[in-house]
């Protein structure tokens, strides 16, 4: 690994600072227009096709997780947090296991 002197990390640290900034502006100038919004539309969609069954598979493997949280916050909305700890047991470990939510 090299070792850089201060002023050196001081220039690649602004040289990536300019860099992010041009990229910005570039981004303000070309949001707008119709030919980017069609390019951008068109990238999205092809990633959706292609990570489609990964997305799927994700949902499957956590689906445990986010129903238990549907639960959680539907009665944390009304108020009746200590009726879901009686009702639901095993999904409040879940949660508590997963860092969702403190005991």
């Amino acid at each position: 690994m090299e070792n850089y002197t201060e002023e050196q990390i001081k220039n690649i640290i602004q040289s990536y600072h300019q860099k992010r900034e041009r990229e910005r502006e570039q981004y303000e100038r070309v949001k707008d227009t119709e030919q980017f919004k069609i390019e951008n539309r068109q990238r999205v969609k092809e990633w959706y096709e292609k990570n489609k069954d990964k997305r799927k598979q994700e949902y499957l493997n956590n689906k445990d997780i986010k129903l238990a949280r549907s639960s959680y916050y539907y009665y944390k909305r009304i108020d009746k947090l200590d009726v879901f700890k009686e009702k639901f047991p095993e999904k409040h470990k879940l949660l508590v296991d997963n860092h969702y939510i403190n005991n």
